[in-house]
């Protein structure tokens, strides 16, 4: 089973992947991407109307199907006002702390194509100025983008085509150790996208026939809530999202193991479609851990809240300091393409 992880192809992907910008809303190009991707290994795929990507594969059994989702938007910001100071007010795409950003460069993609430079900081970030600049709060009124464009007031701003609405990125400064951490923003959850497409590699590469039709649903509104939660065939019967594990104090999840999902905000998941999963990883010998995020929802809840009758489950690799600059460690991630394969190559959940 260790072949099924390729470190070294999974971890160039998944560093090309999180440097393709991709917040809410502003997925295309990534989209393109995996859509190019798939295509080059012949795997037959088709879009949504809101932009997301499903490939299928015909199992043996084709009357009950199985799908796994990772998501590929991430967080973000648009831009709220052009200021008369020659800066940018932001509004968030997604829920973010606005310290997790303060001081990250970014880049804003105008509606013309451009793309042009800058950094997030706190209007009052000099402490030669401002006597309580560590004491101000860090919010939508006081952090801004300083544009890196000779610009000195709004007219200037809108002069090189930069304008309310316009999205804007966050640098994710994707780096390895050779301790085996991967640090970067946006593993969330572009580190489960990259194991889903590998996955997908790895079975039509070896011609595994899988005991049930399959589809791999690459959602691209999770982060604003509604990226899962349609276009689910009928024949589903169980909906596994593959999402990171949240970290923290009380928490199980570490960076090293696969962290299975028994509840979160909205509520618990399938349980028996829970144990099964961590049936699969102690039968194979697959570090895991199984945990409660209270403050945490999936694409798999999205499904159940738009009304479709699934088992639905949630699993994928530790993440720390999410939706801010994460880390996960390289075990992890081969951890949780270990139970994605057992999982899919598994007989279905048999409820007594």
């Amino acid at each position: 089973m260790n072949d099924v992880f390729y470190k070294e192809d999974t971890i160039d992907l998944l560093g090309r992947i999180v440097n393709i910008p991709s917040p809410s809303g502003y997925t295309k190009t990534i989209i393109k991407f995996i859509g190019e991707y798939l295509s080059d290994l012949g795997i037959d795929y088709k879009k949504t109307n809101k932009g997301a990507i499903i490939a299928t594969f015909i199992g043996e059994d084709n009357e009950s199907h199985r799908l796994l989702t990772a998501h590929v938007d991430t967080l973000g910001a648009m831009v709220k006002e052009v200021k008369s100071n020659g800066r940018l007010k932001l509004a968030m795409v997604g829920g973010f702390n606005w310290n997790a950003v303060e001081g990250e460069y970014c880049t804003i993609h105008t509606a013309s194509g451009k793309k042009n430079r800058g950094t997030i900081l706190m209007h009052e970030t000099s402490v030669h100025v401002y006597a309580k600049a560590g004491e101000i709060k860090r919010d939508e009124k006081h952090i801004e983008v300083r544009i890196d464009e000779k610009v000195k007031n709004s007219e200037d701003i809108r002069n090189i085509g930069i304008n309310v609405g316009d999205f804007v990125s966050f640098d994710p400064r994707f780096e390895v150790t050779e301790s085996g951490f991967i640090k970067s923003r946006h593993l969330d959850d572009k580190a489960s996208t990259t194991l889903l497409l590998q996955l997908m590699k790895y079975i039509k590469v070896n011609n595994i026939k899988l005991p049930y039709t399959t589809h791999f649903y690459i959602s691209n509104n999770e982060e604003i809530g509604y990226g899962g939660n349609s276009n689910i065939p009928e024949q589903v019967v169980e909906y596994i999202a593959v999402d990171m594990g949240a970290i923290g104090d009380g928490q199980a999840t570490d960076e090293y193991t696969v962290s299975i999902c028994a509840k979160d905000s909205s509520g618990p998941y399938h349980y028996d479609l829970t144990r099964h999963l961590v049936n699969l990883a102690e039968q194979h010998k697959i570090d895991y851990k199984l945990d409660i995020y209270p403050y945490y929802g999936s694409d798999a809840s999205a499904a159940i809240r738009a009304g479709f009758d699934v088992k639905h489950a949630l699993f994928g690799p530790g993440i720390e300091s999410s939706h801010a600059y994460e880390r996960t460690h390289i075990d992890s991630l081969k951890a949780t393409a270990q139970l994605l394969y057992v999982y899919v190559t598994s007989a279905m959940v048999k409820e007594d």
